[in-house]
């Protein structure tokens, strides 16, 4: 059988869909799996043997869909749709025309809308994982929690060491931008966290990050404290997930590093602003404790993946100090 996995965007969601796939992967060897997603991401599915990566623009328009549908009609025996959008479902209508099984997965967004607009049912919701694998399991296939991380990467792993150089002391990953201003911290705080742990002479602290304002911004910082570096915009994907590998701990928002970081088996220590893990959206096998939030809000969760506008006007959520991040660490 021949199995098309459509999770069109974005990183950190491409990123949560690799413990399940590989799963499967290991689970029906002798079934094929091809992945649309959008480009620079192939690098998390490399290692699966039957798993191939295609790239699809996420901008894909109507006309693109019919493409698709045309090119792939004749090779997939069955569709697992995780993105469940319009254009996938347009998609998934087409291939159902063409006598396959599509099964799409079910996001709960009425519930979620519920819990971050009316405030209403504030419990626990099943996570992505859990979402994807009854999706999965609704097409016949069934997975399990066996994924740790993906295997090493020998050729970035050398391209890593050579460039970074033999690992002493303390390595600090430090990721403190996303999409939206509700899902970062101020800057005065993310500088006085790099200040704390750059005043000790073992620990050295590496940047990540995407985006050409963002990258400016952390080479700048990477240049007024010590023993520090930016790695935005200067690594491959698979050199940044086997630097990520090298590091004791990443700190980030709730953003794709923190899924990024699951995916070598690094503990992340994540700062949850607006957003709250009960939407479902924690890293695979991380550990509860290494949340970091603001318990004492009742606005939260106002989003589900972040917003520009607080309701009430001072991004209260945004007010965690520095020393609650380095204690933790």
């Amino acid at each position: 059988m021949t199995y098309l996995i459509l999770r069109l965007a974005t990183l950190g969601n491409v990123a949560m869909t690799v413990p399940v796939v590989a799963s499967l992967s290991k689970r029906y060897p002798n079934d094929r799996f091809i992945i649309a997603s959008k480009k620079d991401l192939a690098s998390m599915f490399a290692s699966m043997p039957n798993v191939e990566f295609r790239e699809v623009d996420n901008r894909l328009g109507w006309r693109g869909v019919f493409d698709l549908w045309r090119a792939w009609r004749d090779e997939i025996d069955a569709v697992i749709d995780l993105q469940n959008v319009r254009r996938t479902r347009v998609f998934g209508a087409l291939m159902r025309l063409s006598g396959k099984k599509v099964t799409r997965v079910r996001y709960g967004r009425l519930r979620k809308h519920m819990i971050t607009v009316w405030g209403i049912g504030k419990k626990q919701l099943p996570t992505e994982f859990e979402r994807y694998r009854d999706a999965f399991r609704r097409a016949g296939l069934e997975t399990n929690d066996a994924f740790e991380s993906l295997p090493v990467n020998s050729a970035a792993a050398k391209n890593v060491e050579e460039r970074f150089g033999t690992k002493e002391g303390r390595w600090i990953g430090l990721a403190p931008f996303a999409k939206s201003r509700s899902n970062m911290l101020p800057y005065r705080v993310t500088k006085d966290v790099i200040e704390i742990l750059t005043n000790d002479e073992k620990t050295r602290v590496f940047l990540f990050g995407a985006g050409q304002i963002e990258c400016e911004m952390l080479r700048q910082w990477a240049s007024v404290f010590p023993r520090t570096e930016s790695v935005a915009g200067q690594l491959k994907l698979k050199e940044e997930l086997e630097l990520m590998r090298m590091l004791d701990v990443m700190i980030c928002m709730d953003s794709a590093n923190q899924h990024l970081s699951s995916l070598v088996g690094l503990r992340a220590i994540s700062v949850w602003c607006a957003t709250h893990p009960i939407i479902g959206f924690a890293g695979w096998k991380q550990r509860p404790e290494d949340i970091i939030q603001r318990h004492d809000l009742q606005c939260r969760p106002c989003t589900c993946h972040g917003t520009n506008h607080c309701r009430y006007g001072n991004f209260a959520c945004r007010e965690i100090d520095a020393e609650t991040i380095v204690k933790q660490i």
